[in-house]
């Protein structure tokens, strides 16, 4: 596979109705949609990496483990939606409506939360970060993950790694709440070697890892 000629799943829709889609492990990054209906849409495993969905409505939606990284979602509206392992990092929440919305291990990053309506942040299933939190991890995990990252595919991912280049604390925090540091660091060898398709969500890593173990490689 050509690399530089990646599929896109990225959307542009102004005043669409796309209710009752499925966009199950799209890669979003950097679509453009305004006042347009997604309501009871799957959006599990996606990314909406430096997208725009602004005054979209997203009634019962599902977001499993999908990632807002960078994102815009003004004035758009989550009522009733379902939220599981879920990351916002760096998102514009303005005029944004989570009225009814249920959340189970949800992280918030440096993402002003008070712009955002009917959101509970005494839930304890939401986790705030006011800034990218330290993350003290071994120099043996530190060298695994950047080793990986030298896969095209995962480099590509952007699931790792932060704006600036360095190891993502989110990331890190998460998949060593799934694993332990040796399973870790022996994963991340394997994943540097058999990676050769595009993902766009830190899930996979964590699913490619998982039967990883269950096949006994690790």
């Amino acid at each position: 596979m050509d690399i530089s000629k990646r599929a896109n799943d990225q959307i542009n829709y102004n005043n669409k109705k796309k209710s009752g889609s499925d966009f199950m492990y799209k890669d979003l990054r950097r679509s453009n949609c305004f006042n347009s209906d997604f309501s009871n849409s799957n959006f599990n495993h996606a990314s909406f990496r430096g997208a725009q969905f602004k005054a979209c409505n997203f009634f019962e939606c599902t977001f499993e483990s999908a990632e807002f990284v960078a994102t815009n979602l003004k004035n758009s509206r989550f009522k009733q939606a379902k939220f599981e392992n879920t990351i916002f990092d760096a998102v514009g929440l303005e005029g944004v409506d989570f009225e009814g919305a249920t959340f189970k291990n949800v992280i918030f990053v440096v993402t002003d939360t008070s712009k955002a309506i009917n959101l509970d942040l005494s839930n304890k299933e939401i986790k705030v970060f006011t800034e990218m939190p330290e993350l003290e991890v071994s120099k043996w995990l530190e060298s695994a993950v950047k080793g990986a990252m030298k896969n095209e595919y995962i480099k590509f991912a952007r699931v790792l790694d932060t704006k600036e280049g360095e190891v993502s604390p989110i990331s890190m925090m998460i998949l060593l709440e799934n694993f332990d540091e040796e399973t870790l660091i022996k994963g991340f060898g394997i994943l540097k070697k058999k990676i050769d398709k595009d993902f766009c969500t830190l899930s996979y890593i964590i699913q490619e890892i998982q039967t990883y173990k269950a096949d006994g490689l690790i």
